[in-house]
């Protein structure tokens, strides 16, 4: 499987000038040149929240740079801009000085210069980016010899000339930055670089997760670096855990009916009624889930959509709606390999098998862990459906596999469920009897037991999640390979959810159950149906979240992450399919 080569036609529109920033981006590492320039991605960190706010009060002092004929002795001009149309590069310089008509940029820097064999010295994506400014200055007829770089951190001046050796260099480099932009495909990661552990868009790279993917499938490309003349293929070698194994970030839950939210400030406010019960920091959450009758005033929904924090809207019973998000689906490249793809049978097909394939595997191995004694049949069963769907000829086959194997597993599930106290009378005295949890087999379209009550809501939060996650990686949720498109339903979602459905979904549920997070009094039935109470939803949601929170070990790549975080790097390694960079989508499956 990968990406089909690009047509001159759908070739990629780019802007007219390279900033001298990104010139700095494609010294550092091309790759992140490639993400942050052509397909518009950023992540922030630390130093780019620090270096932002820096450059901001350099900014809001903006000066005007006299004319070159009209130039006085001395110059202190702020901010200034000035591009060449030679070259296609535009330059923003925090400082423009001025000595004798001897104009020199200065440029200012969050962190510390390089220590070399003659003493301080700039590192090498800070030269490049002065000498852009150099480059430009001369061209629109000013003097320029040197330049300046300030470094905060430890608040040292370090100069360089701008001599024929450096201008030429960095000439060069402006037209390699161009054809990588314009060859539009994604440059291979760095091999063990210490830069990446720093890097803040290293959660989106993934670039020891994609070599080693690459190495496992076959079809790792070979890597060359711009400045070595002989390519060089990654061997198998250990991943660095480079992504932090959770977020600080939590989802947000909005359970109770008629609740009211606002905003003050960074800060949400749920009310009821008129009595603040709840504030959370926007910086603080990574989603909004809104359960039924509550309303957020429209203030809220702007600052959300402005942190690109998702609000996810659900029925009192749990049934998803949809999403609200921000203007963060740049990458209109990956959607248009997503596009393309979706339309060859061969690459929809090959990724539905993995997909299914794994999903039975996952199915087995919580039977293994969790059923008090298996049955040998289910097991031999379910075994022998993982091998069939993975050399399955269609999607209609794969789906009569996957129906077998869920009549199988479901089949078993009763043996996984395991409460002395199964007794329970509803609360509000609508129906008569009991609601124990057995489990007879899967229904839905309503639940008429609790267990598939449970289940139920824990599909909707998966789909939701998978959804959230596609929308971070550049998906379109809707255009799925397995699941067909159909009106309303996220299809590539539910694709990517299919191994995690037992994993998450279902162990979820299993914990709710077992632990007594949920109890049978959590129950009401209505008509023919059975939902869950809002103190049963709350604690189903703290069941849900305890395993999204929980860490796993990837059978791949041997470190240890959260479910919520796993869902992300899977969703991002099948980008890495899409765009070509490695040959098969690596499914999650766990021993």
């Amino acid at each position: 499987m990968g990406a089909l080569p690009v047509s001159a036609e759908n070739a990629r529109k780019l802007p007219d000038y390279l900033p001298a920033r990104m010139l700095n981006e494609f010294a550092y590492c091309p790759r992140l040149f490639f993400y942050e320039w052509v397909e518009g991605l950023f992540a922030e960190s630390a130093d780019t929240v620090e270096g932002g706010v820096q450059h901001r009060r350099v900014d809001d002092k903006a000066t005007a740079l006299p004319e070159s004929a009209d130039l006085p002795q001395t110059i202190h001009a702020r901010s200034v801009t000035l591009s060449s149309e030679r070259l296609r590069v535009i330059a923003r310089m925090d400082l423009v000085e001025a000595d004798g008509g001897v104009l020199t940029p200065v440029d200012y820097k969050h962190g510390q210069p390089r220590e070399g064999p003659n003493g301080l010295e700039l590192w090498p994506s800070d030269r490049a980016q002065l000498a852009v400014q150099g480059i430009v200055l001369r061209e629109n007829g000013y003097r320029c010899e040197e330049g300046i770089v300030y470094y905060r951190k430890t608040g040292q001046r370090v100069r360089v000339a701008f001599d024929d050796a450096l201008v030429a260099g960095t000439e060069e480099m402006i037209r390699q930055a161009w054809a990588t932009a314009e060859r539009g495909e994604t440059p291979p990661p760095l091999v063990d670089s210490p830069k990446c552990p720093g890097c803040s868009l290293v959660g989106i790279c993934l670039p020891d997760e994609t070599l080693r993917a690459g190495v496992e499938d076959g079809g790792a490309a070979e890597q060359l670096s711009l400045f070595e003349a002989v390519p060089r293929k990654p061997v198998q070698r250990e991943v660095r855990a480079l992504v932090t194994p959770r977020s600080e970030l939590r989802p947000l839950y909005l359970n109770s009916q008629g609740m009211r939210v606002g905003k003050s400030g960074g800060v949400l406010q749920a009310r009821e009624k008129d009595t603040l019960v709840q504030e959370v920091r926007i910086g603080e959450i990574c989603q909004v889930n809104v359960m039924g009758n509550v309303q957020i005033s429209t203030q809220a929904v702007q600052a959300l959509c402005e942190a690109d924090v998702p609000i996810c809207y659900f029925s009192m019973g749990g049934w998803f709606y949809g999403i609200t998000i921000g203007l963060n689906e740049k990458n209109v490249f990956l959607r248009r390999s997503q596009f393309r793809l979706a339309e060859q049978e061969y690459f929809a097909r090959a990724l539905a098998r993995r997909l299914v394939a794994g999903k039975i595997r996952n199915q087995r191995t919580l039977l293994q862990r969790n059923h008090v004694e298996p049955n040998r049949n289910t097991l031999t069963g379910l075994k022998e459906m993982a091998e069939r769907a993975e050399k399955a000829t269609s999607l209609e086959e794969l789906l009569g596999l996957e129906g077998n194997a869920a009549r199988l597993y479901f089949g078993g599930f009763a043996g996984m469920i395991k409460v002395d106290d199964q007794d329970g009378t509803p609360e509000n005295g609508s129906a008569t009897g009991r609601f124990p949890f057995d489990f007879e087999g899967r229904n839905r379209r309503p639940p008429r037991d609790p267990v598939n009550a449970l289940l139920s809501l824990a599909y909707s939060l998966l789909a939701k999640d998978l959804t959230v996650a596609c929308y971070a990686v550049g998906f379109d949720p809707y255009i799925g390979y397995y699941h067909q498109p159909r009106f309303g339903r996220p299809a590539l979602a539910l694709d990517l959810m299919e191994p995690f459905r037992p994993l998450i979904a279902d162990s979820a549920v299993l914990t709710a159950v077992n632990t007594g997070m949920v109890t049978a009094r959590d129950f009401v039935r209505v008509g023919g149906s059975v939902a869950l109470t809002a103190s049963g939803r709350k604690g189903f949601f703290r069941a849900y979240e305890l395993r999204m929170d929980s860490l796993v070990t990837h059978p791949l790549f041997d470190y240890r992450v959260s479910y919520r975080r796993l869902l992300e790097i899977q969703a991002r390694l099948l980008a890495r399919v899409l765009e070509g960079e490695i040959a098969e989508y690596p499914v999650f499956t766990t021993r």
